[in-house]
């Protein structure tokens, strides 16, 4: 009885963390660690960062650090992306430069993703395309633009080709090394338990690897968006690149910055909706706060 008191009236030794993490009403720090943060504080940090950037940028234009004509400021730009959709019809510009994008990045998925799975899994199949996917990379796309218009004229052909060039060989790369990252454990269990080749690629390779297969889509969908004006600013007569080059002519730099603007929230608006889709698509694996 004597040793139980004894036990009980000894002092815990309890680390400071410990103890700090269990006392009741403990105060959050603000550089924490891979922690996460409320809701309210990523949606505030994220307005706060645009309107430090647009005040800053509204002061320099204020202040006449940069010539109003070559960088106008927020207001002009507003009022100059109003004008394009109310007044220049520059809505279907979006649509065509959306399709163009949607297309191409669709047709590249269409390669990247089964040759990048049998990439993954089957070296013989890696041995065999890996030299000529690898040397496609370090290839420009711009480059093949004289090509292209060559080979297929100034029609969307030549820049649906050129999106496609510039995004399905990184794409294959990418979706490659997500597949080999599979555990072999799981492909020996598989075929232990007396799956074909078949089978395991379909019932292991496959689901194992689609989510990081999503993210590698998430990755090259905005590099997709980079080449846009790339393939839109050559012999062009629709589109945002169009349009900015319309508005180069008569040095119009207001027009040209808000097909810029337009450009950024596309490519957030597509990137938003691809992190929606891998949620719902993949919910057990979103941490649980």
């Amino acid at each position: 009885m004597s040793e139980l008191v004894s036990k009980s009236a000894r002092p815990s030794h309890k680390t400071k963390t410990e103890a700090s993490a269990a006392r009741p009403g403990r105060r959050r720090k603000i550089f924490e660690f891979k922690k996460d943060i409320p809701a309210s504080w990523s949606i505030g940090l994220g307005i706060l960062v645009w309107l430090l950037f647009f005040g800053l940028w509204e002061m320099a234009v204020w202040l006449k650090w940069t010539n109003p004509i070559l960088l106008p400021g927020p207001g002009k730009v507003l009022s100059a992306l109003y004008t394009l959709f109310v007044e220049n019809n520059f809505a279907n510009d979006v649509l065509v430069s959306v399709w163009r994008v949607v297309l191409s990045f669709a047709l590249a998925c269409a390669v990247a993703i089964p040759l990048g799975i049998l990439m993954g899994t089957f070296r013989v199949v890696e041995a065999f395309f890996n030299p000529f996917v690898s040397a496609w990379r370090y290839l420009p796309a711009p480059s093949f633009i004289p090509l292209l218009l060559m080979w297929f004229g100034a029609g969307d052909m030549q820049k649906l080709s050129l999106l496609f060039i510039g995004v399905v060989w990184f794409l294959i790369t990418l979706i490659m090394d997500h597949v080999k990252a599979v555990p072999s454990d799981l492909i020996r269990t598989a075929m232990t338990l007396g799956g074909s080749r078949i089978q395991v690629l379909r019932t292991v390779v496959v689901p194992a690897s689609l989510p990081n297969i999503m993210i590698a889509m998430r990755q090259m969908l905005a590099v997709s968006w980079t080449y846009l004006v790339i393939a839109e600013i050559t012999a062009a007569d629709a589109g945002i690149g169009a349009m900015m080059m319309r508005a180069k002519r008569f040095l119009h730099v207001d027009e040209i910055m808000a097909g810029i603007l337009v450009i950024g929230v596309l490519g957030l608006l597509f990137d938003f909706l691809l992190r929606q889709l891998y949620q719902i698509a993949f919910p057990y694996l979103e941490e649980k706060t």
